[in-house]
């Protein structure tokens, strides 16, 4: 896994204005050793407590946009608050949500984030999900700003009906919505699979 670590002076280029002093304050307290990672599907950023001679570690993926950069690091500066504060409990048990909220409130306070950002913070603050991929109307509203490769489109958008394809090539005709997802038929094997209304999916336009 590509990763660099990211100078105190180039880092404002990847998180929201008026911002860097908040984050700042953050790296320098707990003497965090920030890298950024080129992005990763399965996970968004991560944390590794301090240990023997190495200081608090987090990586952040760096295709990700300002906005969603910062809650991403916000997210993994929880973590290791919650573990200074509390040492082994829950990754995303209440504790942990009690120090997300803390830290996230600083930022809103400070309106570092836009508009439409900030109000699907405040309104997840009464029930912090576990990543933000879980919050679907945060992951809704992030996805605004970020800049998309030709062709990809959210599942949400597709007509029923339609074929699109994943990462690695694998074909999908969507189905119903089923609660919060939406679920969808593999047409190479004909099985079933929930997709996120957010998940960014490939058209296919002919499948003959």
């Amino acid at each position: 896994m590509a990763k660099k670590e990211v100078p105190i002076s180039s880092l404002q280029q990847y998180i929201p204005d008026g911002s860097l002093p908040f984050v700042i304050q953050y790296l320098q307290q707990y003497k965090v050793h920030l890298t950024i990672t080129r992005g990763r599907r399965t996970v968004l950023g991560d944390y590794r407590h301090a240990h023997g001679n190495k200081n608090h570690r987090i990586s952040v993926n760096g295709n990700l946009n300002p906005q969603a950069f910062l809650i991403t690091l916000i997210h993994e500066l929880a973590h290791l608050v919650t573990f200074i504060k509390y040492n082994n409990v829950a990754a995303h048990g209440k504790e942990w949500k009690q120090v997300y909220r803390t830290l996230l409130l600083q930022f809103l306070e400070n309106r570092v984030f836009h508009t439409d950002v900030q109000q699907a913070l405040e309104r997840s603050l009464h029930n912090l999900p576990a990543s933000s991929c879980a919050d679907t109307n945060l992951m809704r509203v992030l996805k605004n700003y970020d800049v998309r490769s030709n062709g990809m489109v959210m599942v949400e958008k597709l007509q029923e009906g339609s074929f699109f394809s994943i990462q690695g090539g694998r074909i999908f005709k969507k189905g119903r919505k089923l609660r919060k997802r939406f679920e969808c038929l593999e047409v190479k094997t004909g099985k079933s699979y929930l997709f996120s209304p957010v998940y960014e999916v490939e058209l296919v336009i002919d499948q003959r």
